[in-house]
């Protein structure tokens, strides 16, 4: 008896090892999975009689751990209690069928490289773009597509990536899945472009794609061609790209053949669907940026604009080494002192005339650990400027203005739309002299550009004004055909609270706008003395 329980204890031991690691029956295995081949079996296999070891091994079902034999009990006898089913292993969770009440199916991410944390001059990311509408036509065959880029430079990148593409149909499907927002966060180093893409799995596939950096000697004929020309650096800044710099002879825009992607996806086209994705997806970054294609041939915008500054400033200095000094009007010393011993002084030259205008400041070099040259020149600009008024005039017309004043005139004199690199560090460095927020500082210069020192004590001074026009003003708004005006101080506010007009001290009306219940009112338009007048340009009468 005790040699029968002892082979019945061993055949359920194997059978339960041997089940342990087999899939239940009803685990579906995730599409991009396949199933493994059936395992032969070992060689001191000997649970089943009369079995081969030739022949396939198939596993037992899951059965519980053998218990302990009961004396009393035959072991042909069958168990009055049914086997118990295995417990399910927990890592084989993730790979249940979406039915199975154990764990709800969520979908695996791999981790993503996209680390804003880790950008640098050389490094930038950028997060995903939202879906947009698609603008294809409803053909299916690709004729008659729309742009896809909103610019010129970046509707030559989805040209390149068109043109070298061997498959139109693959383009297609990358466009889709642009347009449908699969594409996650890009990262943007020299001569690479790395993003995610969501496929048809649930890992997203990783896709890199190259283009060749340019050379030291490419690099200094485009440094020479925007030094020679200095609007195109502004339309830079601008987040323009002249097609004067892009044709000056440097291979700035990729031609066909140029862009060599690569992706982790099985497909071997050229490219794939989730590479070109990653491309257009580009294309987009490129039209909002040139400064992104530029970091692509190996140029961050940071050490390009000090290379640019550095070769003006060179310029500038050859050029006042290579011309002559005027001679300066005057008396010599040896007169000065001959007329002494004569105890008679000569009569003063008469006063150099006043210019029309004041000059252009030198260009300042970068120099490591040095103050910003982009700063130094508008702050050496704006001192010429108030030294030609006090000339000119005897009086400096921001004399008597207060820090915050003065930081907002500051930076609401730098040229340019929009808020670049320099710009942003401009705004952080006077909003942090003056103890405010930088969104604070942008409104302020909003309401400066909209009425100069008038319109920043509009902005942030409410006061009562006497009866008369700010009384006037309500009649001629229902006249127009608009609401209500709500008032308020010197406020009247729209019933549906996005558009506000705000009596000045100086008679004139001034628009804002808001979203409505935000109460985030920032400055818009052209100051009015006539209400109505103000609110020209916020919109049709039937949207206000």
């Amino acid at each position: 008896m005790r040699g029968r329980t002892g082979e019945v204890g061993a055949r359920d031991l194997r059978d339960f090892l041997a089940g342990a690691f087999r899939l239940p029956a009803d685990v579906m295995l995730p599409a991009d999975e396949t199933a493994p081949a059936e395992e032969t079996a070992p060689d001191n296999d000997r649970s089943t009689p009369g079995s081969s070891h030739a022949k396939a091994f198939t596993p037992a079902p899951p059965r519980t751990p053998a218990r302990t034999p009961d004396p009393t009990e035959h072991p042909s006898q069958p168990s009055a209690t049914p086997p118990e089913p295995a417990p399910v292993d927990p890592t084989l969770l993730p790979f249940l069928a979406p039915d199975l009440d154990t764990v709800p199916a969520t979908p695996r991410t791999p981790t993503s490289m996209a680390s804003p944390s880790r950008d640098s001059d050389l490094r930038r990311t950028f997060p995903a773009f939202s879906p947009r509408p698609s603008d294809r036509d409803g053909d299916g065959n690709g004729e008659g597509v729309p742009h896809f880029a909103d610019t010129w430079w970046g509707n030559a990148w989805v040209t390149a990536l068109e043109e070298g593409a061997l498959d139109p149909k693959r383009l297609l499907r990358g466009r889709s899945y642009a347009e449908k927002g699969h594409v996650d966060a890009i990262t943007v180093t020299p001569g690479l472009v790395l993003g995610y893409v969501q496929g048809s799995r649930a890992r997203p596939y990783r896709v890199q794609v190259r283009l060749r950096t340019l050379d030291d000697a490419d690099w200094e004929r485009f440094l020479d061609a925007a030094a020679d020309r200095p609007g195109d650096i502004a339309a830079l800044l601008d987040k323009e790209m002249p097609k004067s710099l892009a044709e000056s002879g440097v291979p700035l825009l990729p031609g066909p053949g140029d862009l060599a992607p690569q992706c982790s996806c099985p497909d071997s086209g050229h490219p794939c669907k989730h590479a070109a994705a990653l491309c257009y997806q580009t294309a987009r970054l490129i039209d909002a940026d040139p400064f992104v294609l530029l970091l692509l041939r190996g140029r961050g915008e940071r050490p390009l604009l000090d290379a640019l500054s550095r070769r003006n400033a060179a310029r500038a200095a050859r050029a006042a080494q290579e011309q002559e000094p005027a001679p300066l009007p005057g008396v010599g010393a040896t007169d000065v002192l001959a007329h002494q011993r004569e105890r008679r002084l000569p009569p003063l030259p008469p006063p150099l005339s006043m210019p029309a205008h004041p000059e252009q400041p030198p260009a300042y070099p970068a120099v490591p650990g040095g103050p910003d040259p982009f700063a130094l020149d508008q702050l050496a600009t704006d001192a010429a400027a108030r030294a030609h008024a006090l000339l000119s005039t005897g009086r400096d017309p921001v004399g008597g203005l207060t820090l915050w004043q003065d930081a907002v005139r500051l930076a609401a004199a730098r040229p340019g739309s929009g808020l670049t690199v320099t710009t942003r560090s401009l705004y952080a460095s006077l909003a942090k002299a003056t103890g405010r927020s930088t969104p604070e500082l942008a409104r302020a210069v909003a309401a400066w550009r909209q009425g100069g020192i008038e319109g920043l004590a509009v902005l942030e001074e409410p006061w009562d004004p006497p009866a008369g026009r700010f009384d006037r003003a309500r009649p001629l708004l229902l006249a127009a055909d608009l609401p209500a005006f709500r008032p308020w101080h010197n406020h009247l506010t729209h019933p549906h609270g996005h558009v506000q007009l705000r009596l000045g001290r100086d008679g004139l009306w001034y628009a804002y706008e808001s979203e409505p219940g935000d109460e985030d009112w920032w400055p818009r338009g052209t100051p009015d003395l006539d209400p109505v007048g103000a609110l020209t340009g916020l919109g049709a009468p039937s949207e206000l």
